[in-house]
This record gives structure tokens, C-alpha cells and sequence, in this order.
């Protein structure tokens, strides 16, 4: 089986990974390859879902603070899928947004502002 240098690196590179994951409505979903991408599990992803909350939500969530926290260096590469993710998150009406950012936080070790994420 043939696999490309390219498929290789974004095997490897977290921020790839993360890009290939994001749907085209601009949202995760969470799954065994996004936790890896957060150094969790699947599991560990799903029990800190704040109550009220789909997953999908909580995984976009995630994801937009991880890229604030972890990967702001290389925000020109991902500002684009954020800003679209911002998007789907508006569309969303999440009424416990503030916890949940505080949950995420709490779970990858960041300290992302609401205001810093845009929403």
C-alpha cells in the first residue's frame, strides 16, 4: 500500500490532524482521533461534557481553544477554519457557553478567553 510523504505528515502534525477533522459545517464531532489530538481519550473527552451540552458542541469547543492555547504561533494557517467554527457555534445557542469554556480549559490546560475566541 502506497502512502504519500503528505499523508505521513498529517499523521503526525496535531494541528493537521485537528484541520482534517473539522466538517464542513465548520464543527468536530468528538472521536478517538480528536482526543489523541488533545492528549485524552475518547472517553475522558465524553465524562467532562458539561450537562446540557451536545457533543459536537463541547468537541468545537475544544478544538477552538486548543488552537488559541496551544497553536496560537500558527494562527495565519488556521483563522479561516476558526472563523467558521465560531460560526457554527453562534448557530448553536449554547446557554452554558461560559462553563463549558471553563471545562475545556480546565481539560487541555489553557486559559483562552471567550473574548479571545470570538464568541
Amino acid at each position: 500500500m502506497f502512502i504519500s510523504v503528505e499523508t505521513k505528515k498529517t499523521q503526525k502534525d496535531p494541528l493537521m490532524q485537528l484541520i482534517s477533522l473539522q466538517k464542513a459545517s465548520g464543527c468536530w464531532e468528538i472521536g478517538s482521533t480528536l482526543a489523541k489530538v488533545f492528549g485524552q481519550t475518547e472517553k475522558e473527552l465524553i465524562e467532562k461534557i458539561p450537562a446540557q451540552v451536545k457533543p459536537d458542541v463541547w468537541a468545537t469547543l475544544l478544538a477552538l481553544i486548543w488552537l488559541h492555547g496551544i497553536k496560537i504561533n500558527a494562527q495565519v494557517e488556521w483563522q479561516f477554519l476558526a472563523a467558521k467554527a465560531v460560526s457554527w457555534i453562534r448557530s448553536q445557542k449554547v446557554v452554558n457557553q461560559s462553563e463549558c469554556i471553563q471545562a475545556g480549559n480546565s481539560l487541555l490546560g489553557c486559559q483562552v478567553t471567550e473574548d479571545a475566541l470570538g464568541l
